[in-house]
């Protein structure tokens, strides 16, 4: 029987770096995109929207 491939085991090989030649300036940085804001609460308006507002407002805003 054949033992699977280790680091220990001169068989084991990790897979080939590979290079990105993507512009990363054409890519927008991950602080300007929606992920991350308010995903999965619909926004329905009202007192629900108002009441996560104010709880989501920083405390020198009030």
């Amino acid at each position: 029987m054949d033992t699977p491939a280790t680091p220990g085991n001169p068989g084991h090989r990790d897979p080939a770096p590979t290079l990105d030649f993507t512009d990363p300036l054409s890519l927008p940085p991950a602080d300007e995109t929606d992920h991350g804001w308010g995903e999965g609460t619909g926004s329905g308006g009202g007192a629900a929207d108002l009441a996560r507002f104010l709880d989501e407002k920083p405390p020198h805003h009030f």
